[in-house]
């Protein structure tokens, strides 16, 4: 990317808040408010203040980057149609970061992973594949950081991106949800 970049990054797979900005060529604040509920009535309010408390505004970015997942499946829908939103409101491209590219850049030789239900974790060995795997499959994975490491490291890998050759952020889901559709048919509208 330029080194005119201006961008935040902001996630909320897991039970927080999370929030970096980049500019000058490296990461100059991150912002971290735990919470495992309230994510999408708190995210927007929280970057707003965020990019005011270091002379920013929303017109100021020419990216966004977003943690994708793996992750709770409500807060990463959160943050990716947030992202969406952003890139399309501002005019700016959006790129998505798993929490897994962001450990890898850390820590590029192990076998990164995401605590997931049932004793299980969301893992992928350098250069492989995310998938679900008994945690005892991969004793030496590598657990994510704390926040403000993590969203540091996800800033800094979207800002490595090429945003012509990124897609649209979209959510990484390594397993179905756990809710299923509705059996019963659904009720006949009258008019």
């Amino acid at each position: 990317m330029p080194s005119d970049t201006t961008l935040l990054a902001f996630d909320t797979s897991a039970a927080h808040c999370a929030a970096a900005l980049f500019w000058d060529g490296r990461v100059v604040a991150t912002c971290v408010d735990p919470m495992s509920r309230g994510q999408a009535e708190h995210l927007m309010p929280m970057i707003e203040a965020f990019l005011a408390e270091h002379g920013k505004t929303w017109t100021d970015l020419t990216c966004v980057g977003v943690g994708v997942g793996p992750g709770n499946f409500t807060g990463i829908r959160i943050s990716v149609s947030a992202a969406r939103g952003l890139a399309l409101g501002l005019g700016v491209p959006a790129i998505g970061v798993s929490t897994l590219e962001a450990i890898h850049h850390l820590h590029p030789n192990v076998t990164a992973a995401v605590s997931a239900p049932r004793d299980m974790l969301y893992a992928q060995s350098p250069g492989g594949t995310a998938r679900l795997v008994p945690t005892s499959e991969v004793p030496d994975a590598l657990l994510p950081p704390e926040p403000d490491t993590l969203i540091a490291a996800m800033a800094r890998v979207a800002a490595l991106a090429d945003p012509s050759q990124a897609e649209r952020p979209k959510p990484l889901y390594i397993k179905p949800a756990d809710a299923a559709p509705a059996r019963d048919a659904a009720p006949v509208m009258l008019s």
